[in-house]
């Protein structure tokens, strides 16, 4: 998911053209398909080795295109110290709880319980993003979002009083990830400048590096069949990898508000291809919440005629999304 907000070089919205929309399209495709990914991936290969072959590939990648185009790298202390903070935050925290949760629950539930994390996100931003105020209509986006996710999970499993179990664990555990997403995207804001392409690149080395020893305490299963090790490998190169460039092309050809338009998309796409790919079957109550966070997204938008805040503003750099 992305929240809104860039640098002043990328703070502007014309009307999208053809091109925009059709790389909306392929970003939509790419981050709502890794729910479907990662529930492949993790039916035969352990959550945390998942993790960290997604992001060595996705970080292999990212540096050879970087080096090919001569992008600068900048090493300093500052930037390796928050490159570690946002990759913490952004790659291995949220990518080990949503693939460990799909263990236990639907890609396309999963897919819906992210919707939450751009409504967290405005309630983070009011407490530490300068001119990030929570006014009315996004307190009000936001409530409609929460009954969302509690007729999701369903009131009676948060009261305890339901069967719940593994299936609980697996939603709350998503919904964690998606609140780690939301303190990243707060983080971001506030990082110091730097190339987007090397830091992207240093954030991806550094949850490598991170994941390594999470995925180094269980073994490497030998007998897996080859749709995972395809999956894994989809996720790393597709779903991270050119999904991040897919993003950097958008937010500076469109700017940051079209973008936010993707937040509306992946939730009924990771729906559609649970149905068609996975045999998942989506009740009534399923589709009533992800309309009610929806409905809450579109109300917490800006509206028209305000413009964005500048204070600390700043886009993840990278922008990896499960």
């Amino acid at each position: 998911m992305v929240a809104s907000g860039c640098r002043a070089t990328c703070l502007r919205d014309p009307d999208a053209g053809l091109l925009d929309w059709v790389l909306l399209a392929v970003l939509v495709s790419l981050w709502g398909t890794s729910f479907l990914l990662t529930d492949l991936a993790v039916r035969h290969v352990a959550p945390a080795h998942v993790v960290t072959l997604r992001l060595v590939l996705a970080a292999v990648l990212l540096s050879v295109l970087a080096l090919a185009m001569r992008r600068r790298w900048s090493l300093r202390p500052q930037v390796l110290l928050w490159a570690a903070l946002l990759s913490a935050c952004g790659n291995v925290l949220p990518f080990f709880l949503i693939s460990w949760g799909q263990q236990f629950i639907d890609s396309g539930l999963a897919g819906v319980l992210m919707g939450i994390m751009p409504l967290a996100t405005l309630l983070l931003a009011h407490f530490f993003v300068p001119g990030e105020r929570l006014r009315r209509h996004r307190l009000i986006g936001f409530v409609f979002g929460f009954i969302g996710i509690v007729l999701l999970v369903g009131p009676d499993a948060l009261l305890g009083l339901g069967a719940g179990g593994q299936a609980l664990l697996g939603q709350l555990a998503v919904l964690a990830g998606a609140l780690s997403y939301a303190v990243n995207a707060v983080l971001a804001r506030r990082r110091p400048v730097a190339d987007l392409w090397t830091l992207s690149c240093l954030v991806l080395f550094a949850g490598s590096l991170m994941s390594l020893p999470l995925s180094s305490l269980q073994p490497l299963p030998i007998a897996v069949p080859a749709s995972a090790w395809i999956a894994v490998s989809l996720l790393g190169v597709l779903s991270t990898g050119v999904a991040t460039l897919v993003y950097f092309t958008l937010v500076t050809r469109a700017g940051p508000t079209f973008l936010s338009t993707i937040n509306y998309l992946i939730p009924p796409w990771a729906l559609l291809l649970g149905a068609v790919f996975l045999d998942e079957r989506p009740g009534p109550g399923q589709i009533a919440a992800m309309l009610c966070i929806l409905g809450g997204i579109a109300l917490a938008r800006p509206r028209p005629g305000r413009p964005p805040s500048r204070a600390g503003a700043g886009s993840a750099p990278a922008p990896d999304r499960d």
